[in-house]
């Protein structure tokens, strides 16, 4: 009677657990599973790649989203798009921001956060990439991560190119299909098109590249210092298997008599 119960109470499990996951699958989109410099424990950020991102966010993004977590000063930062100091003095200098003391808005200096933008409603994507890591529904709790190095940045970079071209009316507004948006709607219309930034370096500038390339912006919005906390981990993970190779000599060296004699 018990073990019946048991079983039962397994299978119910199992069954739940099957429902949930194919309602997550129902309720996530398509991802692609791109390629991005910094991924794996050695991978590191790309500064000329962040250079473009920043520079796809500010003349697309910017206008709806804001990056309030980030300092102007950070945009010089080792590691991150390593602009010189006068680069981010003239980057900030053609960007508004709200003086508390005077009340009123100037040009902003290095010093200063970079400012909300809560005009559209749109979301803030200091965190974005960080907050959708691993992402959600059956692969969910960072096991898309942990296998295939899936996180955040794709989920931006398929947002991006995810559009269908599709439309519809709803409600007075207008939706936009998208393979990977949840819903499959956004209000969002497609922010990118083929050659819509010019880089400076000339790299090319199709809707993929700029997704991929503002997508590896916000990741180092999100996680501006992944590569010294990588650096950091090896360096502790060596140490750690030193000593531990360092204790195991020591207790065979230590017990080798005693053994002996027994």
């Amino acid at each position: 009677m018990i073990r019946n119960s048991i079983l039962a109470a397994l299978v119910a499990l199992g069954l739940g657990a099957s429902l949930g996951a194919t309602g997550a699958m129902a309720q996530e989109g398509e991802v692609t599973d791109y390629s991005f410099s910094f991924e794996g424990p050695f991978g590191t950020y790309d500064k000329a790649q962040l250079q473009r991102g920043l520079q796809v966010f500010t003349e697309v993004c910017a206008a709806c989203h804001g990056v309030s977590q980030l300092y102007f000063r950070n945009l010089a930062d080792p590691g991150g798009p390593e602009l010189s100091i006068d680069q981010v003095k003239a980057y900030a200098k053609e960007i508004e921001v709200y003086d508390k003391e005077l009340d009123d808005t100037r040009p902003a200096k290095p010093s200063d956060q970079f400012p909300p933008n809560t005009d559209a409603g749109a979301p803030d994507l200091s965190l974005m990439a960080k907050a959708r890591a691993g992402f959600h529904g059956p692969m969910g709790l960072g096991i898309n991560q942990l296998l295939k190095g899936m996180g955040g940045p794709e989920y931006i970079a398929s947002i991006l190119t995810g559009f269908t071209g599709k439309t519809k009316e709803e409600g007075g507004s207008t939706f936009y299909e998208n393979k990977t948006f949840p819903s499959g709607w956004m209000k969002m219309p497609p922010p990118l098109e083929d050659g819509l930034v010019e880089y400076a370096d000339g790299s090319p500038n199709d809707v993929k590249s700029m997704a991929k390339d503002v997508a590896a912006f916000l990741m180092w919005t999100a996680e501006p210092k992944m590569t010294v906390r990588k650096k950091t981990g090896f360096v502790v993970i060596a140490f750690l298997v030193l000593l531990t190779s360092l204790l195991y000599l020591t207790n065979k060296k230590l017990w080798a008599g005693p053994k002996r004699k027994a």
